[in-house]
């Protein structure tokens, strides 16, 4: 199924960028762009006269990335299943040893 697209603006710093999106996803897209803004009025406040434009975007990404690796990783139960699936084996050959 196509979802329906709209087009939005979006004001990235000082620049607005035309964005072709998903109608349900634009309020993540909006949400995106304020978070994106705080990120570079940080870095800018910090950096602007001694890092260039560009260094300071990709300070910016790295920490967007970042967030996102911490993010993926408390949400990874992979580790957590693998030592109940463990776990449930022990017991289940325990009770069969028991019968």
């Amino acid at each position: 199924m196509d979802q329906e697209k709209i087009n939005i603006r979006l004001h990235i710093y000082d620049t607005d960028i035309s964005v072709r999106v998903p109608r349900e996803e634009e309020p993540l897209y909006r949400k995106d762009a304020e978070l994106i803004n705080e990120l570079l009025n940080v870095y800018y406040s910090n950096f602007k006269g001694s890092k260039s434009d560009k260094e300071i975007i990709y300070f910016a990404m790295i920490d967007l990335g970042l967030r996102l690796q911490k993010a993926n990783q408390k949400n990874d139960t992979k580790p957590y299943e693998d030592i109940l699936s463990k776990l449930t084996s022990e017991i289940e050959d325990e009770l069969k040893r028991g019968e």
